[in-house]
């Protein structure tokens, strides 16, 4: 990838602020923007990054850091995330995931910023259970046809699961739990999910940058592994309590629903291996006009059938152990 001037918003945060130094790295000048200052200060002291604060919700706080950092990128990673708290503020999930969303947009088209990166969820598929992933579906929808719209900027968004160890996720909150109270409470054994180690996010996000020089107004994904909770739960701790199911929550979650399925192209990889989903809302999968030597037989090309955390590829004990033992140095501390 090509050195760029790169603006990601939620810098502070865990995918965020990896993300920002995986770039930096790369010889990409990076600022991370967040409303947190202290959480800012941990981020630059992690990455190497320059930092600045940045609301998402207020376009005035968006436009001077684009006035003064000139971005040719925006990776928009700023969302609250919490289920059960969106559930409960509903008008905060609003706020930062939907005008905070169309904040970034218009004021990277106005700024006359290259392209946008947005990151989105599998909670955003079809049927969506909860209202943060009608935010985040808002989001999908949002880019993509801003993208269709040829105002100047590009606009790519990935969607993925469960980022292991990502602030207030359910490994760091069992892990409290069972260090402080010897015991795990757990509100849905019974749930599926998809698992991705933040490096598998950040790579993600690395390949729809590089996609992005040939296409954007679509959502790309990646195949990935899942779980059942309880199985997750018994190699933690063994002493394991069961809460009421949580408000939002739904037993599986979907990488690509059933209405998707007209409009998503699955991709082998031949370099690194791995499927890629490539969704576009409206444009039927038939009229993609994508061939780089990449893609599967015509035949298979299509995909028939939803892909869920209950009938993808279910990890081993030996892969759920490597995620829970693999503990970020955040979390040791």
């Amino acid at each position: 990838m090509q050195e760029k001037r790169i603006l990601i918003t939620g810098g502070s945060g865990f995918l965020g602020k990896r993300l920002g130094k995986k770039l930096r790295e790369m010889g990409n000048s990076v600022l991370l923007t967040a409303r947190n200052h202290r959480q800012l200060l941990v981020a630059k002291n992690f990455s190497g990054c320059d930092v600045m604060p940045v609301d998402v919700t207020d376009r005035d706080s968006i436009k001077r850091a684009l006035k003064m950092f000139q971005p040719e990128v925006i990776i928009h990673c700023a969302a609250t995330k919490f289920v059960d708290l969106a559930e409960k503020d509903p008008l905060e999930c609003c706020d930062i995931n939907i005008v905070g969303t169309m904040n970034i947009a218009k004021e990277a088209i106005a700024n006359g910023v290259k392209l946008v990166l947005g990151i989105s969820t599998d909670k955003a598929a079809p049927p969506v259970k909860n209202i943060y992933g009608m935010s985040k579906a808002v989001l999908e929808r949002l880019f993509c046809g801003l993208d269709q719209q040829k105002l100047g900027t590009k606009f790519i968004v990935v969607r993925y699961g469960n980022v292991v160890w990502s602030t207030g996720s359910v490994l760091p909150i069992w892990r409290k739990m069972i260090k402080k109270e010897g015991v795990l409470r757990t509100s849905g054994p019974d749930m599926f999910r998809f698992f991705f180690t933040v490096d598998e996010a950040v790579d993600l996000v690395l390949y729809a940058l590089q996609y992005a020089s040939m296409e954007t107004g679509l959502i790309i994904s990646k195949r990935m592994k899942a779980a059942q909770m309880i199985r997750v739960a018994k190699i933690m701790c063994e002493n394991i309590e069961y809460l009421p199911l949580r408000p939002g929550d739904r037993e599986a979650e979907y990488l690509i629903g059933e209405l998707e399925l007209p409009y998503t192209t699955q991709c082998l990889n031949s370099s690194d291996g791995n499927i890629y989903y490539y969704l576009r809302p409206n444009v039927k999968k038939e009229n993609d006009s994508y061939s780089n030597g990449e893609l599967l037989p015509d035949t298979e090309r299509g995909v028939k059938n939803i892909l869920t955390s209950m009938n993808t590829n279910q990890m081993t004990d030996d892969e759920i152990r490597a995620l829970i033992f693999n503990v970020p140095e955040e979390e040791l501390k």
